[in-house]
This record gives structure tokens, sequence and C-alpha cells, in this order.
């Protein structure tokens, strides 16, 4: 069967809403409306009679990495080159515009196809999931609390400035954007998603165990979704202690890689989960 690639378009996000729901991912409209805004020529799909068949994102922090995403094909399309050749045009164009590094989180499905393409792995992710009874909704939050100081210590722990999209998640879920200050100092915080299939907590930062809890405890209470996903740097110790403690099972592996320098890597050993593959 034939195809081709071409630039994304909003009038996509449906081809692509079917292909992540084929590959039971978690991802909204809004999180694709995100990919398109925040980089319009850098987001492919493969289309074949018409039909979109494969997507790829990308999003660059600040100039100084980008992120690789979303690179989903139809199932019935699989074998022919399709992925890699989106990840290619991902290269391809991330190159042109001269992005120094580019990072994604590989499945152990994809980490061999990323390391022929020159990725080299950086760190391990582990998804933990919770399954519950749904809870009763607490009323949301009408307006996040101020974010300056939460903005400016995220771009030192991931590595590049992200504030737009942060402050997307803020204003999504305001009762999901949580903050822990110890002495006039910030010691922690959470943002969350609700995704189509569940909520997800993420990005978790925190300085120490008792901030870790009281933020996952918190959370969770705001939380009232049957199913919650956290992706969890299998280095930091409260990180996966503390999701098991509340019910959480393991669910999948990931592989934080990286292609370029890596001159930012940010401060992994501060956080307790990332954001999601998709976002970094």
């Amino acid at each position: 069967m034939s195809w081709k690639l071409r630039l994304m378009t909003r009038e996509d996000i449906s081809a692509g809403m079917r292909l992540k729901d084929i590959a039971s991912w978690n991802q909204t409209p809004a999180d694709w409306e995100h990919f398109l805004a925040s980089s319009p020529e850098g987001c492919f799909v493969a289309e074949s009679a018409g039909s979109v068949v494969g997507t790829a994102t990308t999003i660059v922090y600040e100039g100084r990495f980008a992120w690789i995403g979303m690179v989903l094909v139809d199932p019935e399309f699989r074998g022919q080159g399709i992925g890699t050749r989106l990840l290619e045009k991902a290269i391809e164009h991330l190159d042109t515009c001269g992005v120094p590094t580019m990072k994604l989180d590989a499945t152990p499905q994809g980490k061999p196809i990323y390391e022929k393409l020159g990725f080299v792995s950086e760190y391990e992710i582990e998804r933990w999931m919770l399954k519950r009874p749904p809870g009763k909704a607490r009323a949301q939050a009408s307006a996040h609390p101020n974010l300056d100081d939460t903005l400016e210590i995220d771009r030192e722990v991931f590595g590049a400035d992200r504030g737009a999209l942060l402050r997307s998640l803020a204003n999504g879920a305001p009762d999901f954007t949580l903050a822990v200050r110890q002495q006039g100092e910030l010691a922690g915080y959470a943002f969350g998603r609700r995704g189509s299939r569940a909520d997800h907590l993420g990005p978790w930062m925190a300085r120490n165990e008792a901030t870790a809890r009281q933020l996952l405890e918190e959370f969770l209470r705001c939380s009232a979704r049957e199913t919650v996903f956290v992706d969890c740097l299998k280095s930091n110790p409260w990180a996966q202690a503390l999701p098991a403690s509340k019910g959480f099972e393991y669910s999948r592996p990931l592989t934080r890689m990286f292609r370029g320098a890596n001159a930012h890597p940010g401060r992994p050993e501060l956080l307790c989960a990332i954001l999601g593959p998709e976002f970094g």
C-alpha cells in the first residue's frame, strides 16, 4: 500500500485520536492542539488513500532541545517503515532548525529503532497505574496559584523553559496544580491532566520524601477517576515506594533517550515523575 508524508493540520486531530485510541494511549484533542500550536511546521502524518495512518510530533523547548513524541502507526500499515520514516522526518526538521539535542521516551519495542538513529539512553522510567472505585469529584478550583517560583524551579529541573505548557496544564486542571513551601522556599510541586483514559500526575518534583508524599496524597484527593497514571523515575527512591504504598501497580517501562550533546540535562535527581512521554 502506498503512502506519503505531509504536515499535520488541525483537521487531522480526529485521525490522531483514532490512532492513539488503538494504542490505548491517554492523550486528548487538547494535547494535539498543543503540539500543533507549539510546532506547526514540526508535526507530521503519513497518509494513504486520503486516510492518516501514522503520526509524529515535535516541540522545541527554548532552543535548547526538542521533544519527539506521538510516533503512532496504524496496525494495518506496520512493517512498511512508516514509523521510521516519520521519525527521520522529525529529525530532519529539527536538524534544519538547528536544534542541538533531541529527546524522547522510548518503549522497549521502539528503543532499537531509536538507537540506530543515534539516540542513547539517559535514564529509566516506569509507568505506575492505580485502579480504584471512582470517587466523588471535589469542587474544582477556579484559578491556579501563582506559578512564578514553580516555573523558575521547573526550568532548572527540566533543563529548559516550558512555562507555556505548564500554564496550560494549570489552566486546564487548577485543582491538580500543587505546591509545597517550607520556610518560604518551594520544596516541591506537581501538575496533572485529565486524560482520555486516566488522570495523569506529572511533573511531580520534591526535595524530600515528606513533600513527595504530601503532593501525591493531595493529588489523589483531588482526582476522582477510576484510573490514575504516573511515570516515575526508576532511580528516585520515593517515586516507586510512595505510589506502591497507595495501591499503584507497575505497568510498563520507558527509557529517556537523547540524540546530540545533551548540554541541558536538568536535575532529574529532584524528579519523582515526568510530565509524560509525549511532552517530556
